[in-house]
């Protein structure tokens, strides 16, 4: 009977604990759905985060097996650099002059990050992160466009420019709360024109500063310089692919509810079906046009839908997720032989991919989004367009005119794996 009394005892006690606790201080349903949200925000971000940061990867991946054999090296170790090299400059100057309300000269600080709060929404470290990957993506562009001539050093001092001072700066005029938000509804749900745009732009200055490759164009032909390794070229196609879902999906910035939580959803299905419609209509016309299929155009057409559809992924229907990847598949695919009429060499297509689709991904956002307007698009693509281009410019020639851009033609022909690193990818085919 004692032992009875002990156990109905303790077990009173223990039922008491928490009302007694919670007497003093008690949860109340609003608090305990902040804390849940602030939760699944900050994990939305930092699994987007590191999805986008896998890109990095895939944008390797592809340009090693677009280029030559003697240059796989360099790009390996450029892709690593950049993104290392983004990551300081979005600490340093990026993140303050992005989401500094237009305070471009005030901002130049350290990136500090608040002390957390339930109330900020999400941990300041997981946005930090999740918006750096976004400016490290950019650079990754122009990466493979000026690939297998230019050099180490210079692409980097614009590289530094680029994510430290340019991005940011398109950024905060739509993310950051600047004009093409306030003032001309601008649209862009994750960056067809912010970033992937921001990047061909610099690209495509690169590109016509620094010339095209040796032996690209002769006596008005158009020779081609195939890449070195196609299984590489589709795995980084596909990282970029599964990555797409972190950059798209993680832009919806929220997860803590159920209208989130299906966004979020949609957002990754539109986000694929829009790859797929790439696809699919690019093996398609390679095979009208060509008589054969291009597997670089049908690997480029998946990105040039994932691109198109980066503007607006929530609001469109399945159907027409699918149309906005294949027109933006075929735009890209109508830009590489115009791009070479030009003799604009590109060595991977992101000319066409990154800026071709994402300027037309950012136009047709009002087909589907209400909230936007072709005229507020417009001015936000033209606006985009202006500045990068003219600041890249600027950068591309002043270091022609001063330091150089390009290696010399003998360094060019021995590739810069052994001309300025002097470790060769596949050194089994290096002579000597």
């Amino acid at each position: 009977m004692r032992e009875l009394v002990k156990i109905i005892g303790g077990a009173a006690i223990f039922a008491a604990v928490p009302t007694i606790g919670w007497a003093q201080d008690a949860p109340t349903l609003e608090s305990l759905a902040a804390n849940d949200a602030f939760v699944f925000n900050t994990l939305l971000f930092l699994i987007g985060g590191f999805l986008v940061m896998w890109m990095a990867a895939g944008f390797a991946m592809l340009e090693a097996g677009f280029v030559r054999t003697k240059n796989v090296s360099m790009q390996c170790l450029k892709n690593i650099t950049l993104y290392s090299v983004a990551g300081l400059m979005f600490w340093l100057v990026g993140y303050q002059l992005m989401y500094g309300g237009g305070d471009y000269f005030g901002k130049f600080a350290i990136m500090s990050f608040a002390t957390e709060d339930v109330a900020t929404g999400y941990s300041s470290y997981s946005d930090w992160f999740f918006q750096m990957v976004f400016c490290a993506t950019t650079a990754s562009i122009v990466s493979g466009t000026v690939a297998e001539r230019i050099k180490f050093w210079p692409f980097f001092i614009f590289v530094v420019a680029l994510t430290g001072f340019i991005y940011p700066i398109v950024g905060s005029w739509e993310w950051g709360g600047g004009f093409l938000d306030s003032k001309f509804a601008f649209s862009d749900f994750a960056g067809s024109t912010l970033v992937h745009s921001t990047g061909g732009w610099a690209a495509l200055m690169g590109a016509i500063i620094l010339g095209a490759r040796k032996g690209k164009y002769v006596d008005g032909k158009v020779i081609p310089i195939p890449g070195s390794n196609m299984t590489l070229a589709t795995l980084g196609v596909f990282i970029l692919w599964l990555g797409w879902f972190g950059f798209n999906g993680a832009s919806q910035l929220a997860m803590g509810t159920i209208t989130d939580a299906d966004s979020i959803a949609k957002v990754f299905v539109n986000t694929n079906m829009a790859a797929v419609g790439g696809v699919l209509v690019a093996v398609v016309y390679t095979q009208l046009r060509y008589g054969k299929i291009d597997l670089t155009l049908a690997l480029n057409g998946a990105l040039a839908g994932l691109v198109a559809i980066t503007a607006e992924p929530l609001t469109p229907s399945v159907p027409v997720a699918l149309l906005i990847g294949g027109a933006g598949s075929l735009l890209a695919c109508l830009a590489v032989p115009l791009l070479d009429k030009l003799k604009i060499d590109d060595v991977v297509g992101a000319i066409p991919v990154h800026l071709v689709a994402g300027i037309f991904g950012t136009m047709v956002v009002p087909l589907t989004n209400d909230g936007a307007t072709f005229g507020g698009q417009f001015i936000g693509v033209l606006a985009v367009g202006i500045f990068v281009s003219l600041v890249s410019a600027i950068i591309w020639f002043a270091m022609k005119a001063t330091i150089g851009i390009r290696v010399s033609e003998e360094d060019e022909y021995t590739g810069l794996d052994q001309a300025e690193l002097g470790v060769p990818a596949y050194p089994e085919f290096v002579s000597g």
